[in-house]
């Protein structure tokens, strides 16, 4: 069975984000000091599904869900890694990008989350650089072409064979009526910064540009004849490593396998459980605050490695989206609710902030603001039901300030002798976790009056009850025990019952408002357009360029401008 596919309790068939380098079909590491090199080595017959060989190093979301987790595991396990070497086994070829039969044949929604999660996948080797200090080089000895590219442009640094074959091109337009849709537009003008009409030139040829002329134009850093390629790949290399800033000591925590129980009604983790309604389309994530207090001091959260409960729900949280994205997508709506101590959450969060230049601490706290991202991207409705047991507090918080809608509950309910529901934010919430346009949460949130900011931040650790949260403006709407439950009960159904693709362009619009980064262009911008492009008759109808590419008959197009 390939990686990345199993079966549910139900028997039915899902992908499944879990794997580990034994169960690799498609790259190698090798550690070698303080440099790591990650071979790209694609089994032609490891496909998620059937119907295509994964040729001239292309690949599925299967070889992707391989790559992120080479990369997590580098950040976590490897401290002393500070360079990777990303480069390929096959001979005169780098890698040809996206499969097209995967793309021809999969159905819109597996083609959009595909493209959603290799996007997510390469920010996070941009992030590793940025926040972890492991510099990625990636060595051309061949043809990368679309998406083989766009990995290549994910790193800091490209060095290409110059032997008059390899060669680097986005072909997608003139050869498959599509987008580079996994961030290629957006990372060589924004990121390489190439000018506009060598860019224009650059992703409207099929044959890609080599040489000479792709270090003029900025496609690549430098060009190498192969006699002296593996020399200098060593000498950037030490280089690199020279200026990087990972500052790891000692030996770094095993991703171990997640615990996970699956039933036909959802997900059971240590920290997270996922109940799937699929008659009423809802998903409800509830986590649960830590049962321990933090460790004392840092060598406890070494010990305790991937159970450190931030970390831990992490992970749990993260193959629960992935989860829900690509094997439940009729689910409208995901429903966050959580339970337990909010003091407990806290108190991780002090930990957190106490010893943040440490190198697992500092992993840790980026792999949460990954998985809100992940959150804030994904298209489906958010909310969250702050009710008494809630612990919405610190880095849980979060979720509440990532709904769409955020409902939360005045006093008990009948019959209830739990305390009344409190929200309380953290140090933590007002700059550790920013969303893909470079802003918090809170300050999206406020971008009409940015000294609701700094009110909000003069009551951390307080514990805000439902009238203080709705004042302060943390929460949609404060409700009494006798609207409570019709409450939300109309809204849910509501919801579910408007069109999922309208909700989709809505949610995204609304999410991100003010400023853009070069990551939130490839999510809004990009991901929208490709995704509409995914639609249209021209790339993926029966006379379309994707189903007729490699059959030698050429593409019918409806001119039409739209």
């Amino acid at each position: 069975m390939a990686t990345g596919n199993r079966k549910l309790a139900n028997n039915a068939t899902f992908i499944d984000f879990q794997t580990e380098p034994s169960r690799y079909r498609h790259w190698r590491i090798d550690v070698a000091g303080d440099v790591a090199t990650l071979t790209m080595d694609v089994d032609e017959n490891g496909g998620l599904f059937e119907g295509y060989q994964l040729k001239l190093n292309s690949y599925d979301l299967g070889v992707d869900i391989e790559l992120a987790d080479a990369v997590q595991r580098l950040r976590f396990e490897q401290p002393g890694v500070k360079v990777v070497v990303l480069r390929s086994a096959k001979n005169r070829v780098f890698c040809a990008g996206a499969n097209i039969r995967m793309l021809a044949g999969s159905t819109h929604a597996h083609k959009v989350n595909f493209c959603k999660f290799t996007n997510e996948t390469r920010n996070g080797i941009e992030d590793s650089n940025e926040n972890s200090g492991q510099r990625f080089i990636t060595v051309v000895n061949g043809t990368a072409a679309g998406g083989g590219y766009e990995l290549a442009l994910a790193t800091d640094h490209i060095i290409m064979a110059d032997d008059g074959a390899a060669a680097v091109a986005l072909p997608e337009v003139p050869l498959l009526a599509v987008l580079p849709g996994t961030g290629g537009l957006t990372r060589v003008v924004d990121k390489r910064k190439v000018r506009r009409d060598h860019a224009d030139y650059f992703c409207t040829i099929e044959e890609g540009i080599k040489g000479k002329r792709a270090v003029d134009w900025r496609l690549v850093d430098e060009i190498i004849s192969n006699t002296k390629l593996e020399e200098t790949v060593a000498v950037r290399a030490k280089e690199f490593a020279a200026s990087s800033k990972r500052a790891g000591e000692g030996k770094g925590i095993a991703l171990a396998p997640l615990q996970r129980e699956f039933t036909d009604a959802g997900i059971r983790y240590g920290f997270v459980g996922v109940n799937v309604n699929r008659d009423d389309r809802i998903a409800t994530i509830t986590i649960r605050a830590p049962e321990t207090e933090p460790p004392a001091d840092i060598n406890g959260i070494v010990e305790q490695g991937a159970s450190f409960w931030l970390l831990q729900v992490a992970r749990e949280l993260d193959d629960a989206i992935l989860h829900l994205r690509i094997n439940e997508t009729a689910t409208a709506m995901l429903v966050f609710k959580s339970t337990g101590d909010p003091l407990r959450v806290l108190a991780y969060d002090a930990f957190v902030l106490a010893h943040g230049s440490h190198w697992l601490v500092n992993e840790i706290s980026h792999y949460w603001k990954r998985v809100l991202k992940r959150i804030d991207v994904t298209s489906r409705t958010l909310v969250a039901l702050v009710e008494p047991e809630s612990c919405f507090a610190g880095s849980l918080a979060e979720l509440v300030l990532a709904a769409d809608r955020s409902y939360m509950l005045i006093g008990t309910k009948q019959g209830n002798n739990h305390a009344p529901a409190e929200i309380a934010l953290s140090a933590l919430n007002f700059g550790a976790y920013p969303m893909s346009h470079g802003l918090t949460r809170l300050q999206s949130r406020f971008q009409a009056d940015p000294s609701n900011v700094e009110t909000a931040k003069s009551r951390i650790g307080e514990p805000l009850d439902a009238a203080a949260a709705e004042e302060l403006g943390l929460v949609t709407f404060a409700l009494d025990d006798i609207d409570w439950d019709d409450e939300v009960r109309v809204f849910c159904e509501e919801r579910a019952s408007f069109s999922p693709d309208s909700l989709t362009g809505m949610e995204a619009n609304l999410r991100f408002v003010g400023p853009e980064t070069m990551e939130s262009k490839i999510f809004s911008r990009l991901t929208a357009w490709q995704n509409w492009i995914f639609q249209r008759p021209n790339a993926v109808g029966e006379e379309g360029a994707l189903l007729r590419y490699g059959t030698g008959m050429k593409a019918e197009f409806d001119m039409t401008r739209i």
